[in-house]
């Protein structure tokens, strides 16, 4: 007997994302799952399991990137097949061959864009410099050719929904989740040791050395200390800033739980996002950011246009030139030595969340676009 299509049955497809990946799993599928919808994730994880009401369909874990992308996509049009899915929802550019198949036979297929696919190839530090704007060039035209098979397009920005069919797209941004992070069970923040946190991907273009650089540049009897919580791209990035002067004053921690970090960031006095001016960057809206801010930290950022519009216009952090290891020493040293004026940026910063930088906005179009593909 064939397995019947289910209409409320979700399949979501990730084959480079973290099973846990927040915008994937702890935004958007458990949204759809709270709303009652029959959600399935397709990723790379060590077993077929059901957490959170979501049921996990584990793609075998590879890391070698060219075998990943040659091998995964296919893995994962086959095991999305089987499902019988309503709609498909897939993460990650190199799926869009899969998507493309999938609309061909007929299903509904949503691509959520996270980043600037063309513009990120420009910064891959795997792609030989040579060839980045021709393969970058490449991929905007596939981009653009694909965008007739989906049914819906989920842009994480407005920047990259401009890329995008107007009457196709759908700007789903990446907003934290409200009481997510809250730490009022925590140190009280005047109270804190002189802690500064960064969380995500460990790179350079995401300010990894200009961090380390900017801890040698603070006076030792602050006694400062910058807590790095994530993973090292690429791994041996690790060895180059463990021989820096700042790497004493870092403490590695590796990644962490949500529960786990939501205790880092109530003991840390201020959240640093300082990177590179890359085209990939410049209007991107990480969501550490707002992270920070959902914590009550004030932030240490780069000085992009839209990212001072956020923080210096609200009063809720400084920015600085990413590139300026000393500039970047400056900030974190007034901010450490200024508790006060500190304490009061990052109620602002968790003021802003509460009113416009939230999930609860950004899930209701997510639910509302679903309903609109169903109807």
């Amino acid at each position: 007997m064939k397995k019947r299509l289910r209409v409320n049955k979700v399949c979501i497809l990730t084959t480079v994302h973290n099973t846990f990946d927040t915008r994937i799993f702890y935004k958007q599928a458990n949204t759809l799952a709270k709303a009652g919808y029959n959600v399935t994730l397709i990723s790379q994880y060590r077993k077929n399991e059901v957490v959170e009401g979501i049921r996990i369909i584990a793609l075998p874990i590879l890391y070698n990137r060219l075998i990943r992308i040659l091998v995964l996509p296919w893995y994962a049009f086959k095991l999305a097949l089987y499902e019988k899915a309503a709609i498909y929802h897939f993460h990650d550019p190199e799926l869009i061959p899969v998507a493309i198949l999938l609309s061909l036979l007929g299903k509904r297929v949503i691509y959520d864009v996270h980043e600037d696919f063309p513009r990120q190839i420009l910064s891959k530090y795997w792609i030989p410099a040579k060839i980045r704007r021709i393969i970058a060039k490449i991929a905007e035209l596939i981009e653009k050719i694909a965008c007739r098979f989906y049914t819906k397009i989920v842009a994480a920005t407005p920047a990259i929904a401009h890329r995008f069919p107007h009457s196709k797209t759908v700007i789903v941004q990446n907003f934290p989740i409200l009481n997510e992070i809250t730490i009022e069970d925590t140190i009280p923040y005047l109270e804190r040791p002189p802690y500064i946190i960064y969380v995500g991907q460990i790179t350079e273009i995401r300010g990894a050395q200009e961090m380390i650089q900017a801890m040698s540049y603070l006076p030792e009897n602050l006694g400062i200390k910058l807590l790095l919580i994530g993973n090292f791209v690429p791994s041996a990035l690790e060895t180059k800033l463990k021989q820096l002067p700042g790497w004493k004053y870092v403490e590695f921690l590796g990644w962490k739980t949500r529960d786990e970090l939501r205790q880092l960031l109530g003991k840390s006095r201020v959240g640093l996002v300082l990177f590179h001016p890359k085209p990939n960057h410049i209007e991107a809206q990480p969501n550490k950011l707002f992270e920070y801010m959902s914590a009550g930290l004030p932030v240490v950022a780069s000085n992009f246009p839209l990212w001072q519009q956020i923080i210096e216009k609200t009063g809720s952090g400084l920015t600085v030139d990413p590139l300026n290891p000393e500039k970047i020493a400056e900030a974190i040293e007034y901010l450490i030595t200024h508790p006060k004026e500190a304490q009061q940026m990052g109620q602002n910063g968790r003021i802003l969340v509460l009113k416009k930088y939230n999930w609860a906005k950004e899930a209701e179009k997510l639910l509302t676009m679903y309903r609109e593909i169903l109807r």
